[in-house]
């Protein structure tokens, strides 16, 4: 049980009113986005899944583009039933790779409590 712990990001899901918040933690690279882009896949796609599905990303370590491509399915999945993908407190690494892959303008994107921007 350890082993497939170990392939994914430790994930939480929680459900608040007309949100539910995933947080993401760890590093999500080549090795764990397959279980991630599962379990997103489930969660968005159940009938009682709230319209707004938020990524709480503060204690996301590193992100690679599998991980991206992760995040981006999961936004075309919400978007094809009527859900909104939000991404909270991204990191620095994590919004370099938005920038550069231009995708940064696709997300709703919130910043960490208490950031200035």
């Amino acid at each position: 049980m350890e082993e497939a712990q170990d392939r994914v990001p430790p994930v939480t899901v929680e459900k608040q009113g007309q949100q539910v918040i995933v947080s993401i933690g760890g590093e999500m690279d080549i090795d764990r986005t397959p279980l991630l882009q599962e379990a997103l896949h489930t969660l968005i796609t159940q009938p009682d899944c709230p319209p707004e599905v938020v990524l709480d990303l503060t204690e996301l370590t590193f992100c690679d583009s599998s991980g991206l491509n992760t995040i981006l399915r999961a936004r075309l999945t919400a978007e094809a039933h009527g859900r909104r993908l939000t991404l909270h407190a991204p990191n620095q690494q994590v919004t370099k790779l938005l920038e550069l892959t231009g995708t940064e303008q696709l997300f709703h994107i919130t910043p960490a409590s208490g950031t200035s921007d």
